[in-house]
């Protein structure tokens, strides 16, 4: 196995043991003694790193990348076998939320994790090991900044469907940055990339219907928040409601 350089020296970036140490999960290290790639002592560095719960299972005679057949099953046998007593004991039946509602909930691992349920996908949401978390998905203000790029995005592709434009692609980054002393103190600084074969005052005038995306206005403008405990109490609003914001968007 060939490793580059640019690739060792990214590793040297990360404490792992930081990491393993707040991972917050059962962990499950599987190593052969005459694997070499690892090592024992490194294998047994991770191992020792992390809290409990956690095994370590030696995979006798078998080379690092698992070649041989029986090794393969052997090891799913054992993953298997070991997980079935964490996925068990999480396992519950999720009503999904209704239509138009977003649902987060804690998943018990690490600080801040959460599961987001949100338009049939689901995925979970965390914040940096840096402060504590686990990294393993968007923050909540990502979240924000993916709702105003997928919006954008998409309210671009609207307009130049309608004006029949030769946009390619529309591709939307987004940064949100917390300012001291300046009001407003939250800015989401929006990349917008248009790929196509189009001229100077498309352009432009794509840029222009940008600012008009539905969750532009609505961050531009505020919004009531209404908290209640329990399920949500009100109906959500229709489907095609987002999408009737985006034709607004669109009009000359």
């Amino acid at each position: 196995m060939h490793l580059k350089p640019a690739f060792v020296e990214g590793l040297r970036g990360h404490d792992q043991a930081a990491r393993l140490k707040g991972l917050g999960r059962a962990l499950l290290v599987l190593h052969s003694p005459v694997d070499e790639v690892v090592s024992v002592d490194e294998a047994a560095e991770i191992f020792v790193a992390a809290k409990h719960p956690k095994s370590f299972v030696s995979l006798d005679r078998a080379d690092h990348m698992l070649s041989v057949e029986a090794d393969i099953a052997y090891a799913a046998m054992v993953i298997a076998a070991w997980a079935s007593r964490y996925v068990e004991a999480s396992a519950r039946p999720v009503e999904p939320p209704a239509d138009g509602v977003v649902r987060a909930e804690e998943t018990g691992a690490g600080k801040f994790q959460v599961r987001v349920h949100a338009g049939g996908a689901v995925l979970n949401a965390d914040e940096p090991v840096s402060v504590g978390g686990l990294g393993s998905g968007p923050t909540p203000y990502e979240l924000v900044g993916a709702g105003l790029a997928a919006c954008t995005a998409m309210t671009l592709r609207l307009y130049a469907g309608r004006k029949g434009w030769p946009l390619a692609q529309a591709s939307v980054e987004v940064r949100h940055e917390k300012r001291k002393g300046e009001t407003p103190a939250d800015l989401f600084e929006r990349s917008v990339c248009i790929d196509g074969e189009l001229d100077a005052a498309q352009r432009a005038r794509l840029l222009e219907i940008a600012d008009r995306c539905p969750v532009h206005r609505t961050l531009e403008g505020g919004a009531e928040i209404r908290t209640v405990e329990g399920r949500p109490r009100i109906a959500p609003p229709g489907e095609e409601e987002h999408f009737v914001e985006m034709e607004r968007a669109c009009e000359d």
